[in-house]
């Protein structure tokens, strides 16, 4: 699991050169298809990791209106709400070419022979 939060990501969105983002694959689409695919996979990775953190205070009870605050519980959770978004980091990952892709090569079609 990589360590998100010494991400050099800027926490910001910064505007960037389209020309740097497809000069490695040589298609925008392709570029971004990348970079979004990489945003989902480190979003569910944080919140799987807030989640086993958040459940150390899991505390169920049969009264809905008891609300506990735990100051602990808090500033995880204000840790993560600073956290750069997914998709920056995503972008800088690409931007820095630390992500690992590869493209899928369409098969090429066989045509089937008559028998006669």
């Amino acid at each position: 699991m990589i360590d998100y939060k010494k991400s050099k990501a800027p926490v910001t969105t910064v505007t960037q050169n389209t020309r740097n983002l497809y000069s490695d694959t040589g298609n925008i689409y392709e570029s971004l298809m990348i970079i979004a695919k990489r945003s989902n996979q480190i979003s569910v990775e944080i919140k799987q990791e807030l989640n086993r953190k958040l459940e150390e205070f899991a505390y169920y009870t049969d009264n809905l209106e008891e609300v506990f605050e735990n100051r602990e519980q808090i500033e995880i959770s204000r840790f993560y709400e600073r956290l750069p978004k997914p998709t920056l980091i995503a972008l800088q990952e690409f931007i820095d070419d630390e992500i690992y892709y590869r493209l899928a090569q369409p098969q090429p079609v066989k045509e089937e022979q008559e028998v006669e």
